[in-house]
């Protein structure tokens, strides 16, 4: 009886997370080309190698190197490091300089950290953001530093985007011009030079063709496959819808505008509208009933993509069932899937969100920290702002005072005070954006914790375009679903939402009864170190 070794067998197995080994590979990234001058792979290597030296690990193998954006993890290097470290199995730690140099994709990055550690007792380690992912802390703090990460991606975005709508309204095409089109002066986004190449004088013809004949898309498209233009009658009907071709600009950055382009029209703006009517007219023929973009039986039409097409699916119904079906638009595909179905996988998915209204103060509570603790960077950089702003304004009335009493001519005022101007003009911008960036989190965290406290039942209560306003809050590039096992995938959360659905799932992970204390929640937000270097 003294002897407990035959009794081995019904013990309790140890399921804890253990890394053995010391080997290591190191994975370096920037992203773009331009950063390569300035030796960040260089030094990112570097830096990787001193910390698995002190760590007293064994590099057996580099990836990355190269310019690879961390937006999408869908990256070649990285893919092969993946690939490398599953194969040889004899792999423990990947080292990178920051959790941002391995993924900005926020919650989709943190999964194959997760995965990895935990399908392979492979550890991920950042040399900037030292911590121990083996640990629940760890791990939760691992997360937190992936999503800075998204919303770091997501703050670059907004300020091309708003840079990018400035350029429209002044006429500008801040992105590569329609097919028929070459900028004689690529790359530059002001002094452009767009005009109708060779490929648009044979499109111009179509443009001649449908105003002039009527002819069909599928008469017209036959036609310019003859003289070397290979173009199908859907790509065509785009063509034909798009005003830019006759000097226009719209864009959904400038929704419910048109502005007058900067670039050479291809057809005359006549010609255009006949155009356009003609194929109106042909619409009405063919479809002479209107239907309603929004189906309250199918609500997730347009929003929900098919994975293996990338294209927004649509939907229709099965008259003799009386059953709705979601399908693909893309000929040949034939994935179709039904309504019902995919409408309980999306209540499962937003579910995951639900928060208990017990736990509800200390989530607000982390969530704040969370959100302050990304923001305060922001206040730093508003206070040097307008620091400089009280500056360069006493410069300005000092070189006017100046004047006005004689002590600076006319050439030298004339020749400074208005670049000074213009640099307060910018300065005041920029000032603006981070007022912008932080006064409304209160009232979006507020919205998003109401929304949270029963997501699916809110769903289920709104009415289509309601629907829709509640599936783009959570999910602001929509949702995908697999052909072959019917799985609904998210593309990206809102970085708003991002962190709830973390804390929803530690705590409904948590063992009941176990109280958990707000710093565990928030281990460390407001530390140096959690903070990622790059902000």
């Amino acid at each position: 009886m003294s002897d407990l070794n035959q009794f081995q067998s019904f013990a309790y197995k140890d399921n804890s997370i253990r890394v053995s080994g010391n080997n290591a590979v190191i994975y370096t990234r920037v992203s773009h080309s331009s950063q390569e001058d300035n030796t960040s792979l260089e030094s990112q290597e570097k830096y990787c190698k001193a910390f698995a030296e002190r760590k007293g690990l064994n590099v057996v193998a580099y990836f990355g190197g190269t310019h690879e954006s961390a937006k999408t993890d869908d990256r070649k290097e990285f893919k092969r490091m993946l690939k490398f470290i599953k194969q040889s199995k004899n792999v423990s730690h990947i080292v990178v300089y920051s959790y941002e140099r391995f993924s900005r994709t926020g919650i989709h990055g943190g999964v194959i950290a997760d995965d990895l550690l935990r399908k392979y007792g492979v550890v991920t380690l950042s040399v900037t953001q030292e911590l121990d992912p083996t640990t629940s802390a760890g791990s939760f703090q691992q997360k937190i530093l992936f999503l800075f990460g998204q919303m770091d991606n997501e703050m670059r975005r907004d300020k091309t985007i708003t840079g990018m709508r400035e350029l429209l309204l002044k006429g500008y095409t801040p992105h590569h011009p329609p097919r028929g089109f070459t900028n004689l002066n690529k790359g530059k986004a002001v002094n452009q030079k767009i005009v109708v190449n060779e490929e648009g004088k044979l499109i111009r013809k179509a443009f001649m063709w449908k105003a002039k004949k009527g002819m069909a898309n599928v008469d017209i498209s036959r036609k310019l496959k003859t003289l070397g233009l290979e173009l199908d009658r859907r790509r065509l009907q785009e063509i034909f819808a798009n005003p830019y071709y006759c000097g226009l600009i719209t864009h959904s950055l400038i929704p419910n505008m048109v502005v007058e382009g900067r670039h050479e029209p291809m057809v005359s703006r006549s010609i255009f509208l006949k155009v356009n009517q003609i194929v109106q007219d042909n619409r009405k023929k063919n479809h002479p009933t209107t239907h309603n973009e929004l189906d309250e039986n199918l609500p997730l039409k347009k929003f929900m993509k098919c994975a293996d097409c990338d294209t927004p699916m649509t939907g229709y119904l099965v008259k003799a069932k009386g059953l709705y079906y979601y399908k693909c638009r893309t000929t040949g595909c034939k994935h179709n899937v039904s309504a019902k179905k995919i409408h309980e996988d999306f209540i499962q998915l937003v579910s995951l969100f639900q928060i208990d209204e017990v736990n509800m103060p200390l989530i607000e509570e982390a969530i704040t920290i969370y959100f302050e603790a990304y923001f305060s960077e922001h206040e730093e950089n508003k206070t040097l702002v307008q620091k400089q702003i009280q500056e360069l304004q006493a410069k300005i009335n000092k070189m006017e005072e100046r004047f006005a009493i004689g002590e600076i001519d006319a050439s030298i005022f004339n020749k400074f005070h208005p670049k000074y101007i213009d640099e307060l003009k910018e300065l005041q911008a920029e000032s603006e954006k981070y007022l912008q960036g932080s006064s409304n989190l209160q009232k979006c965290l507020k919205k998003a914790f109401e929304i949270c406290l029963n997501p699916a039942l809110l769903w289920n209560s709104k009415d289509a375009e309601g629907k829709l306003r509640l599936q783009k809050k959570i999910f602001p590039e929509g949702i995908s679903v697999d052909k072959q096992n019917r799985e609904v995938r998210t593309i990206r959360i809102n970085s708003i939402f991002a962190p709830i659905f973390e804390l929803a799932k530690v705590l409904k992970d948590n063992k009941k009864g176990q109280p958990i204390k707000i710093d565990e929640l928030s281990a460390l937000v407001t530390t140096a170190g959690f903070k990622p270097a790059t902000f």
